[in-house]
């Protein structure tokens, strides 16, 4: 039976009609350019707290820095990503549940319907249950489970705003839906690593007990000869020893603005106890064909992605902090509720890179 009160959008994405008239040949938007260096990361917003109904909130957002044509377009060449994420619990799990000395983890990571160009279903699909399993297998890692016997949390992770697999000019974009018949792109890499920063902001503000702080890190290899013949060499200076001349390594990559990368590796990472509790790698490196070069350039992505989620781990401490603060403040309030004048509000944490 379908559902009469819901009016249901386009399957595809949609477009005006724009006629070459109007547009003049060199006014036509043109592939974003990276403008960071390859070690360079995006500018990041995290907040928590932002759900008053749930045990723990948590907002993150990446800025786009692409450098992009000025043509008259409706549609952006790139995206943001924005993603919000509650947590609810600890809570005791129902009585036809069977018994378990620790927490039971559920973790749900659905895509917006307007997240990407091509319109996300109301159900959750491959690549969202995919990136679902490795948010708890990450954050399993993570979380003291003996401490709450007998319960559960469950964590939401809804994308706004992904990230798309490619430039809309190669016919490559929509976060694994349109990528040659490969379920996720890469631009899965970047909302699995966004997805793990956001929910451990999420877990400290519900008061869950964690054994350390867990970003997530991405890193790339691209093809970087098309740059490096337009002489921006600086950008992309090649970050690995093992590599050949025209590959090189950028630490949170956009896919948007490489027209070809070959690999692609997300972690997992806790940097106090220097742990990864996450790993996941994909595609194949070129022109490498010993099996010790192959493991060499592979131990150095891996490196990289690390150094990317060290990066991010201090924007999510600066996070935590403020959370603290602001739980402190609320704590002194209910106590001594003449005191609210006199306490300073906690400010918003401007993007960091």
């Amino acid at each position: 039976m379908t559902d009469r009160r819901r009016i249901n959008g386009p399957l595809g994405g949609t477009a005006p009609l724009v006629f070459t008239s109007a547009v003049a040949q060199t006014s036509r938007p043109k592939r974003p350019e990276r403008t960071r260096a390859s070690n360079e990361l995006r500018k990041i917003f995290l907040r928590t707290g932002l759900t008053p109904s749930a045990s723990g909130s948590a907002y993150l957002e990446l800025n786009n820095t692409s450098k992009t044509s000025t043509a008259t377009s409706l549609n952006s060449p790139s995206s943001n990503l924005k993603i919000t994420c509650t947590v609810h619990g600890p809570r005791p799990l129902p009585r036809s549940a069977p018994f378990s000395p620790n927490i039971v983890l559920s973790t749900h990571v659905k895509y917006a319907p307007f997240a990407t160009r091509q319109r996300r279903g109301y159900l959750r699909d491959t690549t969202e249950r995919d990136l679902a399993v490795h948010l708890e297998s990450a954050l399993k890692g993570v979380i003291i489970a003996d401490r709450w016997p007998k319960s559960g949390v469950d964590i939401i992770v809804t994308i706004l705003e992904g990230e798309e697999d490619g430039w809309e000019g190669d016919g490559t974009y929509c976060s694994g839906l349109k990528t040659g018949g490969i379920i996720g792109g890469w631009g899965t890499m970047t909302v699995l690593a966004g997805c793990i920063t956001a929910s451990c902001a999420a877990l400290v503000n519900a008061r869950i007990d964690c054994l350390d702080l867990i970003c997530g890190g991405v890193a790339a290899v691209v093809d970087s000869s098309d740059a490096k013949e337009k002489g921006s060499m600086k950008d992309y200076q090649s970050l690995s020893s093992a590599l050949p001349p025209n590959l090189s390594i950028v630490l949170d990559p956009n896919p948007v603005e490489h027209p070809r990368i070959l690999a692609a590796c997300v972690v997992g990472y806790m940097e106090t106890r220097d742990e990864m509790t996450e790993l996941w790698s994909r595609g194949n490196i070129p022109d490498v064909s010993t099996t010790a070069g192959q493991l060499m350039a592979t131990e150095e992505l891996i490196d990289h992605a690390i150094e990317c989620a060290k990066g991010v781990n201090s924007v999510l401490k600066e996070a935590v902090k403020e959370s603290a603060q602001a739980a402190l403040i609320r704590a002194n309030c209910e106590k001594e509720p003449s005191t609210i004048l006199n306490k300073p509000l906690p400010l918003d944490i401007a993007m960091q890179g």
